[in-house]
């Protein structure tokens, strides 16, 4: 009697990677389902007259149909805009500047779309992600899965990937993750499939292209401003420097957010709400006459102030420490966990495509420090701190400080 196919629901996004997935699992013996999930309806805030939803949708239908798989479409829009859209608003509203790509597999890809699958009787899910995983037994005969960097260290996507827990791992497969992206486009075109020459997708998780002002306008009102340069001698650090050795005192120090006040700099322009810019941004502030491009280095919300500097390399640019409230923390491998008062080294990032920067670690009551060995620049709350062992991504956080 023939061995039943495992069955896997491809999420198929209309892109040469989840096509090149699909029939990577046809290949290995699996009975293979492609989804696409349209997320959006709104096309006002695109930056181009096309329909991206509808082109990429006919793209995976046609490679659906190339591979003999069947296809169909679910439409996740009212939880995309519950989930991920009112959190963005929220965030932004609060000074905090969100990451939608890792919400969205989080709450999206893997979470609603993974209980269609099963629903629909799938052994598991799959997608393009550029990562990998593998699995062990523990003493006890646990079984631990480990979520790894894709073998392509330039399209590596495990950071966007790093809220997923075990229960979702355990169901999940990344068919690419051992490729570079040239061998996964030559694939596609060996297969002639249609995404073989596809440019990558830009902007937001499965909306397409977006104008993230405008979309943010539609319910963050514009509220004039000033805009503050400070001078870079002014070393906020060196304010009240507690006289003390405890390390969780230090440390609390260090990833407080700098605080400024008008008076520490000069006002150089205005702005339509403080709440549309993020630590690090250059672009969009309209203030010329500098010799070195301003970046925004703080905002104040409640007075609805932009603080900027001169140049990449101003100091209030640049912290070596950040923090994790306890309920934001999260850890892929919940057997490395640590204990208050503990402390672990790992590979950091605060960013995607930020090479691994060495860090520490620390468990509080309340929460947990990354301490870094070099300050990084444009700590940003509400995005997310991912921390590795070697390429093995353990946990991450939300920064809230």
């Amino acid at each position: 009697m023939e061995k039943e196919k495992k069955k896997v629901v491809v999420g198929l996004s209309g892109g040469v990677d989840s096509s090149v997935a699909a029939y990577l699992l046809q290949e290995q013996g699996y009975e293979v389902i492609g989804l696409f999930m349209k997320n959006w309806h709104d096309d006002s805030v695109t930056i181009s007259n096309e329909c991206p939803w509808l082109e990429d949708s006919n793209d995976a239908m046609i490679v659906a149909e190339k591979l003999g798989i069947p296809f169909q479409t679910v439409d996740l829009s009212a939880e995309y805009k519950e989930r991920i859209v009112d959190y963005m608003f929220r965030e932004y509203e609060m000074g905090r500047t969100p990451n939608p790509d890792v919400l969205c597999n989080r709450e999206i890809k893997f979470d609603v779309f993974l209980k269609i699958a099963l629903d629909l009787g799938a052994d598991y899910v799959a997608t393009g992600h550029y990562c990998q995983k593998d699995s062990f037994f523990d003493a006890e005969g646990n079984e631990i899965h480990r979520l790894l960097a894709g073998a392509d260290l330039n399209k590596d996507q495990s950071y966007f990937l790093c809220q997923l827990s075990q229960e979702q791992l355990a169901k999940t497969l990344f068919p690419i993750g051992a490729l570079q992206k040239p061998e996964v486009r030559k694939i596609a075109a060996e297969q002639e499939l249609v995404t073989a020459e596809k440019k990558d997708s830009q902007g937001l998780c499965f909306i397409g292209k977006v104008r993230l002002p405008d979309f943010l306008q539609q319910q963050l009102k514009p509220k004039k401003g000033v805009i503050v340069e400070v001078p870079s001698d002014l070393s906020v650090y060196q304010k009240d420097v507690p006289a003390t050795e405890q390390k969780e005192v230090l440390l609390k120090h260090q990833a407080k957010q700098p605080e400024y006040v008008v008076a520490d700099g000069k006002v150089v322009g205005e702005h339509q709400g403080a709440h549309f810019f993020t630590i690090g941004q250059r672009k969009g502030l309209d203030v010329g006459g500098t010799k070195e491009p301003l970046f925004v280095i703080a905002t104040d919300v409640k007075e609805n102030v932009i603080y900027t500097g001169q140049g990449k390399t101003h100091p209030g640019l640049f912290r070596a420490t950040l923090f994790v409230n306890a309920n934001e923390m999260h850890w892929v491998r919940p057997d490395l966990g640590i204990q208050v008062g503990e402390s672990k080294e790992v590979l950091a990032r605060i960013r995607y495509r930020q090479p691994l920067q060495k860090a520490t670690v620390y468990r509080v009551d309340n929460g947990v420090f990354v301490d870094f060995e070099i300050p990084q620049s444009a700590i940003t709350e509400g995005q997310f701190v991912a921390c590795y062992l070697e390429n093995e991504l353990i946990c991450s956080g939300v920064i809230s400080a």
